[in-house]
């Protein structure tokens, strides 16, 4: 599933070659229908795999505070280390684009997932005592999300990280946990 997700994030789900991610774990292309009974199975498998372990876990850290959550969250989020990753992170700023071909079923995987997000951020919004907690959390991945995207895009390094400060800033001075 590593091997698989690293694909997804290089090449996206239409182009994944499934001799090369089993050869990748070690495993025969025969060994790939042990397993699974379609590339669609197998797809759907990996993108709940690239969730699982992706930054989203921060936020269902029961250790850390909802302040401390969100924190981090942020700061992990819209850090070059993610912009740069190609084997771990968000798997929606690699998705997201390819949402329109992608089928059904991953699609709605893909929505839900945003929406356990937001949902998990407007729930640690509201124990802070905001007074739109689902709307702005609803925002502010949106806006993460799309920075990410963007920071990725631009050829830049300096202008890819001013997408990441600046956007970084703005959500963490919304949650009101900018520290001087």
């Amino acid at each position: 599933m590593t091997a698989a997700a690293k694909q997804v994030r290089e090449r996206g789900t239409e182009r994944i070659a499934l001799a090369n991610v089993m050869s990748d774990a070690g495993l025969t292309h025969g060994g790939f229908y042990a397993h699974f009974g379609s590339k669609d199975d197998f797809l759907q498998a990996t993108v709940e795999r690239m969730f699982a372990d992706s930054p989203f876990a921060m936020l269902r850290d029961p250790d850390r505070s909802p302040r401390q959550a969100l924190s981090d969250f942020v700061e992990y989020y819209l850090s070059p280390e993610h912009r740069d990753t190609r084997v771990d992170g968000c798997p929606l700023p690699f998705l997201s684009a390819e949402a329109p071909r992608l089928r059904p079923e991953l699609r709605e995987l893909l929505s839900d997932s945003t929406e356990k997000m937001m949902n998990i951020v407007g729930r640690h919004l509201d124990v802070l005592g905001h007074s739109d907690p689902e709307g702005e959390a609803s925002s502010c991945v949106a806006e993460m999300i799309g920075a990410v995207i963007l920071s990725r895009a631009e050829p830049d390094r300096s202008r890819s990280d001013a997408i990441l400060e600046r956007t970084r800033t703005a959500v963490l001075r919304r949650f009101g946990l900018l520290t001087a």
